[in-house]
């Protein structure tokens, strides 16, 4: 999918002309994008959205239309637009692979290039990784509320806008959401389709008999029935039950029925047992209507019996405490061989200066402790006196015994990417994987404990530094 240079916020156009008048353009510059706080007041994040950042990137270049739209604006002399006639990214990026688990305050994606490059692609990077990484985080914690059940994302209706519907059923795929309602994106990533039919469906025939027979004529392979139009138990349920009798005699069979709304606990109990009974224990339970995390944990610990969850409107717009927008930020962190920090009078806001490592440090067993920060060429060691970024005067020792392994690689060198793209189940299975080897506190929905992720000493040194040289201008 191409997305056009025009996405982007008019500063990032306005500062590229402002560094071509200053001849500024060609310099070297380093940025970091990260984000300051956990989502959903959480205790990790799910890192996606960086396959398509590279393929912004590869493809960035103007068009004629939109080269004469920007000197329609009335701000930009006409040697900036041949200018960007030629533009194209030809930088560097460093990156973990989607499905990592990430943390606050880490540097994700780092673009290094000219700084006219690296300046102008912010706003997209952002647009894109926000979204995809909230979203995948959303996703992850569905699929561990839903504790060994399928979920399913329905989001599309609720969106966003398309782009939103699109980048949603991609992201929460990362997330380990394995299957979506949304064609288009089962055609653009693979992902495997799944629906039933709306109540409609079961209104415009004359009774609802009728409308599952009709439903499982069509799709005798594949069907699942909606049974709370009219009364699930005393209509739906049987209803279904039937159909499922005449499709084993002809050779298949009922794959599923599905809940829509009411005391889905309960629903869901008297359903299975109305299915085993009737000699119907394969046939798959599917529960939807607003669910999130919290509310698919409390079902699972009343004694649910939903075997696979359709998740939509609160996966699609993040809903839920601390979600709603991820809040990652772009900052330059060396220019010309310089480091650069960003000061501020809130000390959460000012930023990690230089080019950087990011390290997780394990167990024998591959169990994650936490993780560290450290310069580039930094060859950090068990034992070594670690501190937080945010707080120097906190301190802890990395334990003997531990590993060390690097988060990120280099994704893009000279504007092309490096390595073979992966695919949707890689990151999917990467991201689960990732989930469970993190302490149990960090998994909490509610009051997670906090992972540490720390700086080390050479670092905490430079930017310290940094500080009292602003301090004594």
């Amino acid at each position: 999918m191409r997305y056009s240079p025009l996405l982007t916020d008019l500063y990032e156009l306005t500062m590229l002309a402002g560094y071509l008048e200053e001849g500024m353009t060609e310099q070297r510059a380093v940025f970091d994008l990260f984000f300051r706080t956990n989502p959903f007041e959480g205790g990790y994040a799910i890192f996606a959205g960086l396959e398509s950042a590279l393929v912004y990137l590869e493809n960035l270049r103007f068009s004629p239309e939109e080269l004469v739209y920007l000197g329609t604006l009335g701000l930009f002399k006409p040697h900036f637009t041949e200018f960007m006639r030629d533009f194209r990214f030809r930088g560097c990026v460093t990156a973990p692979p989607e499905g990592t688990v990430v943390f606050a305050g880490e540097p994700l994606l780092t673009v290094e290039g000219s700084l006219a490059e690296a300046q102008f692609v912010e706003t997209a990077l952002l647009t894109i990784i926000n979204y995809q990484t909230l979203v995948a985080t959303k996703g992850a914690r569905m699929v561990q509320a839903a504790a060994g059940g399928t979920v399913v994302e329905f989001g599309l209706r609720r969106a966003h806008g398309p782009d939103g519907g699109l980048s949603c059923s991609r992201a929460a795929c990362v997330g380990g959401v394995r299957g979506s309602s949304n064609v288009l994106a089962g055609m653009e990533y693979g992902i495997p389709m799944r629906g039933t039919q709306a109540h409609s469906w079961i209104m415009a025939f004359h009774d609802e008999l009728t409308s599952f027979r009709a439903y499982a004529a069509a799709f005798p392979g594949s069907c699942i029935l909606l049974v709370d139009t009219w009364d699930t138990l005393k209509s739906g349920v049987p209803h279904a039950i039937t159909v499922a009798r005449e499709l084993r005699e002809q050779g298949h069979r009922l794959q599923g029925i599905r809940i829509d709304s009411g005391d889905l606990v309960y629903l869901s109990r008297e359903a299975r047992r109305m299915l085993d009974e009737a000699g119907f224990p394969e046939v798959k339970i599917v529960g939807s209507n607003d669910l999130d995390e919290y509310l698919m944990d409390s079902m699972k610990n009343e004694g649910s019996r939903i075997d696979i969850y359709g998740v939509g409107t609160r996966l699609v717009t993040c809903a839920g405490p601390g979600g709603g927008a991820l809040g990652g930020v772009y900052k330059l962190v060396e220019l010309e061989g310089r480091p650069l920090l960003k000061r501020s009078e809130d000390p959460a806001k000012s930023t990690i200066p230089g080019r950087k490592r990011l390290l997780r440090v394990m167990t024998q067993e591959g169990r994650f402790l936490q993780d560290l920060i450290c310069l580039e060429g930094e060859e950090p060691q068990p034992g070594d006196t670690v501190y937080d970024p945010a707080n120097s005067l906190r301190q802890v020792t990395l334990p003997v015994g531990v590993r060390l392994g690097d988060l990120r690689g280099v994704v893009m060198r000279d504007g092309v990417r490096c390595g073979r793209i992966e695919t949707l189940d890689e990151m999917a299975d990467r991201s689960q994987r990732e989930v469970a080897l993190l302490p149990e506190g960090c998994r909490r929905f509610v009051n997670p404990h906090r992972y540490k992720v720390s700086a080390t000493a050479r670092l905490r040194e430079l930017r310290e530094r940094l500080l009292a040289e602003h301090e004594a201008d």
